[in-house]
């Protein structure tokens, strides 16, 4: 080449003469440089060739003239140098781990042979998958698992993370699971309680009682008639009064629940004086006589209140009733023992179980109250039987709830729009009125033995102090406590 000098060759120093048949290096390291870094791109600045610094034994005496080709070449290589990208190390896979997703699995590579080279390049091992992966700002989100645990590759990542979301169950699921198990409590609450409810209604036994009377006062209101049909059951067996036959109202009762204000239970005497007809006769003997509706005019007769509801109870029946709650805890202040209604009892307060409880409410010949007596006794086993019935070691037992319902039911005659909520209903009301809070007591009366031909001893009522007591049990205005004569002698 014919440089500067007047065409005359740059002298070669005799240490740097190349041997014969030697091929100048430079060109070959050059492009095997460029392919290198192509394959595996390195971070690094390209670094100008002037500033390289030659070794002392390497510098030639005079200035060396490069050759127009090894310029060109040497400004090739240094080129491709500088324009390569300054990234970080990656493997040699040509795909960065951060951002390579964990459930893809690349699969091995062919080795692939360098241009002008005898080697090979390897596949990437597969221990290399596992390293931790790079964080970049770009790959935050991605590496946040890796720092938890090691990437893990293909099918073993996917069936993990599968498990992971089985085993935590999702909201929507769960609460789909508790509907769906509440409806099925509630389906079966309702099946129950229709069951049972058709079940108590096929039970009740009824009879046309009510008349057309006008209801005015806004109140519900009960009779409760206690009746002894006297078959084979009359002196020792049970009945007061072995001369009497046939069909008699022992117990009249009338229950009142206002709308506000105490509920009250208000005893009618037996041989309360009424006229039927124009005749005389004894109140507990008008449903014999003229029927059920007849006794219920003139119980709204007396009390100027319309009855909404009646039940009728057999004697039998309370004896049941007593016997299935397992008793009940009664009072009296005098020894007896009375052949009619079978009452043996020591003065004091004693647990009763159903034949004692039933002579317990029949007697009268023994008590110096007669009637009277008797009907207080009446309201105090009532009294005892609600309470204990509707107490919670009675209605926690479903078995024992059964057997009660079965031995009341099959003892009560209701009215034709009775229901088993209906009764329901009067219990509770009946529970009340015999409370610290109700109105209990019997009816007013002028005459306790009041004669009548063909009748006999009878009592004659207070017409205008009964219709006064019932208007206010009615509204609910009437104090809590005991009414009647007997209470204010």
């Amino acid at each position: 080449m014919i440089d500067g000098n007047g065409g005359m060759n740059q002298a070669t120093p005799p240490s740097f003469s190349p041997s014969s048949g030697r091929r100048r290096g430079s060109t070959q390291s050059s492009t095997s440089d460029a392919r290198s870094s192509q394959a595996q791109p390195q971070a690094r600045q390209s670094v100008p060739s002037d500033s390289v610094t030659v070794p002392p034994s390497f510098s030639p005496a005079a200035p060396r003239v490069r050759s127009v080709n090894d310029a060109a070449h040497q400004s090739s290589s240094v080129s491709t140098a500088a324009s390569a990208p300054q990234t970080p190390h990656v493997p040699a896979s040509g795909t960065p781990r951060s951002y390579a997703p964990r459930s893809y699995e690349p699969q091995s590579r062919q080795p692939r042979r360098s241009s002008g080279s005898t080697q090979s390049t390897a596949p990437t091992p597969a221990a290399y998958h596992a390293r931790p992966a790079m964080t970049t700002p770009s790959n935050a989100r991605f590496a946040t698992a890796s720092r938890i645990e090691p990437a893990k590759s293909g099918a073993h990542f996917q069936s993990s993370a599968s498990t992971a979301v089985a085993r935590s169950p999702r909201p929507g699921r769960v609460r789909h699971v508790v509907l769906v198990t509440l409806a099925i409590l509630v389906a079966l609450l309702i099946f129950g309680v229709f069951g049972a409810w058709n079940w108590a209604n096929g039970k009740i036994g009824r009879a046309s009682w009510l008349t057309n009377m006008a209801d005015s006062s806004g109140a519900s209101s009960w009779l409760l008639v206690g009746s002894d049909k006297r078959d084979n059951t009359e002196g020792v067996a049970g009945a007061d009064d072995p001369t009497v036959t046939g069909f008699r109202t022992d117990t009249l009762l009338v229950l009142t629940k206002p709308k506000n204000g105490p509920s009250s239970l208000i005893s009618i005497p037996r041989d309360s004086l009424v006229t039927v007809d124009g005749q005389y006769m004894k109140i507990n003997s008008v449903a014999q006589v003229y029927g059920n509706q007849a006794l219920v005019g003139q119980i709204e007769q007396i009390t100027g209140q319309k009855i909404d509801h009646v039940a009728e109870i057999q004697f039998g029946g309370l004896k049941n009733m007593v016997d299935v709650i397992g008793g009940v805890n009664l009072c009296y202040d005098q020894t007896v023992d009375d052949l009619y209604s079978g009452l043996k009892w020591t003065a004091g307060c004693h647990d009763a179980d159903g034949t004692t409880a039933l002579a317990f409410s029949r007697m009268r010949y023994s008590d110096a109250q007669g009637d009277f007596g008797r009907a207080a006794r009446q309201r105090q086993v009532i009294a005892a039987v609600m309470k204990k019935a509707l107490s919670s070691s009675t209605l926690l037992n479903p078995a024992k709830v059964a057997k009660l319902a079965d031995a009341s039911l099959s003892a009560v005659t209701v009215d034709e729009d009775t229901n088993p909520m209906t009764l329901a209903s009067m219990a509770f009301a009946f529970r009340d009125a015999t409370g610290d809070g109700g109105v209990t007591g019997s009816l007013y009366w002028s005459n306790p033995d009041y004669y009548v031909d063909g009748v006999g001893s009878s009592v004659l009522l207070d017409d205008a102090a009964n219709t006064k007591l019932f208007s206010q049990l009615a509204a609910g205005s009437h104090a809590s406590g005991e009414v009647g004569t007997l209470a204010e002698q």
